[in-house]
Formats: structure tokens, sequence, C-alpha cells
């Protein structure tokens, strides 16, 4: 087994650990009212797509996602939150720095013994979710759940569902696709590029990611047979039939959507295997992006 399988089948587990957690880390963790901003690189950014969307829609007040490289110094906010699972990130960093003493800022990292411990104000540590493999799996969605929790949006059906996402086959002919689409709304966008982004990253794939109400508008035309369309989340009416009626593979979000991207990694290192790729070894990436100045 992997590094990268061995970590996404203990997801269950960690999501029931963070959650069992959040009300140790309120204190850190963004207080209604707040005005927010979440920050990442790579896979924690588009988590924290998935958590700003989430906090603003429960009413909890305005809540912006940026990469860490993006943000915008000319606006305030409360408080920033930086998703770092190695707490060596360049761009994170640089960030922390830059807003220390001006900001309120939490760093939500699977490893405190590095420069984010100074870095951050607060920290929210989840060592228990780290990882050895350089693809993210389980410490980005704990990192999530740990959140949803702290908004009181976690339930224990994602649990019970990621439990069913390790066990159920994948629908029959999606490993041999050649290209992948994942489709999302609201939070569940962040969720689509993240795994279209596990995609490409284990396996080296085609795949793209968008809201489903933009599929229509151009990205469609790539849909045909051997292609597969999925969707986290409930679908858009009638987008179903018209992905179908394009030859293309529908494939349904059934189960809570942080779940159906549990199975979206299992499809990256199916198709990973498949094509004799290892998933513990991506081209051209490594743990932590660490820039020399």
């Amino acid at each position: 087994m992997t590094h990268v399988e061995d970590e996404l089948t203990s997801q269950p587990a960690c999501w029931t650990r963070a959650a069992s957690q959040a009300a140790d880390h309120a204190e850190a963790l963004p207080a209604p009212g707040e005005r927010v901003a979440i920050v990442g690189c790579g896979t924690s950014y588009f988590m924290a797509q998935a958590a700003a969307a989430l906090r603003e829609g429960a009413g909890q007040g305005e809540t912006d996602a940026f990469a860490a490289s993006e943000f915008p110094y000319g606006r305030a906010y409360d408080r920033v939150v930086a998703l770092t699972r190695s707490g060596t990130t360049t761009e994170i960093l640089e960030l922390l720095g830059r807003l220390k003493g001006r900001t309120r800022t939490t760093a939500i990292t699977a490893d405190p013994d590095t420069p984010v411990r100074t870095a951050a104000g607060r920290l929210a540590v989840l060592d228990f979710a780290d990882e050895r493999s350089v693809v993210q799996t389980r410490f980005a969605t704990t990192a999530l759940t740990l959140l949803r929790a702290h908004f009181g949006l976690h339930c224990d059906t994602a649990v019970t569902d990621a439990r069913t996402a390790l066990t159920e086959p994948l629908p029959e002919g999606l490993v041999d696709c050649a290209q992948f689409t994942f489709l999302g709304r609201g939070w569940t966008v962040g969720l689509a590029h993240e795994a279209g982004l596990k995609m490409r990253e284990a396996s080296q794939s085609w795949a793209e990611a968008y809201p489903a109400m933009e599929y229509r508008h151009g990205p469609i035309s790539v849909t045909t047979s051997g292609t597969a369309t999925w969707m986290l989340g409930q679908a858009p009416d009638g987008l179903a039939e018209q992905v179908r009626s394009t030859g293309g593979l529908w494939i349904e979000g059934r189960l809570d959507p942080l779940a159906e991207l549990v199975r979206a990694q299992r499809l990256a290192v199916a198709v990973a295997a498949a094509r004799g790729l290892d998933p513990d070894r991506p081209r051209h990436l490594t743990r932590s992006v660490i820039l020399a100045h």
C-alpha cells in the first residue's frame, strides 16, 4: 500500500477526532461576526475556498478565500486563517510575516515545530493528520472538518459516508476514462477544484473543475464518449441528462460532498495504478514549496 492510500483510508477517524477537538481550538478560530480571510496554497487554497463559502453561507460573517500569493493587503480583516500542512511554505510564511502586529492570524498546521510557530499569532495543530505523501488527502479534509465543526456544520453523516466512499467499488468504466471534470456548487466548488488537482497530481490526468452552472457555458464542449463528469453535491436540474446525451459518463454525488472527495481521491490512486504510476512520487512536485531568495 502506498503512503497516500494508507493516509486517505484513515480519514473517517481523523474527521471524528478533529470534530471532537473543535471546541479546544475555538479561541484561535474565527468568531461569529468577524471579517475573515482564509488562505492557502494548492490543496489548502481549495479547502480555504470551501471553508469560506461554508462560513459566510452560515451567516457567521464576511469570509474571503485567497491563494496566499494573491492576498490583497489593502483590505482590512479581523482575522486571517492560514492552512499549511508543512508549516514551511514560503508564500504562507511571507504573508503571516507581513500581517504580524496588524492583523490577528491563525495557522492550522500538522507540524508546529516549524517556522509557522513564530509566524502565526495562534496555532491549531492537527498533528495526527500529518502525512508522509507529497499528495495531500487527510490533512486537507481534516482541517476542513475542524472548521466545519467550528461553524456548527459538521455531522456524523459525513464520517459514515466517508466509510462508504472507502468501501464501495468505483463506478464501472470510470478508471478507463481519458478526461475528468468535477463540478460543485457553493462550498463544493472548492472540493471540485481539489478533486481535479488530485487527478492531475497523482495520475497525470487531464482533469478540470467548474461551478456546475458554468459547465454549460463552454466546458461541456469537450464532453464525449470516454470522458467523465462528476458532481459533488446536488446537481442543477437537467444537467445529468445533458451530459449523458453527449455520450459522457455522469457520476452523481450521492454522499456528503466531503466524502465524495474521498471517492475522487481513490479514483486518482486507481488511475495512477492503471497507468503504472507511483502516486507517492508525483512528477515535478515536493511536499512543501520553499523558495530561495
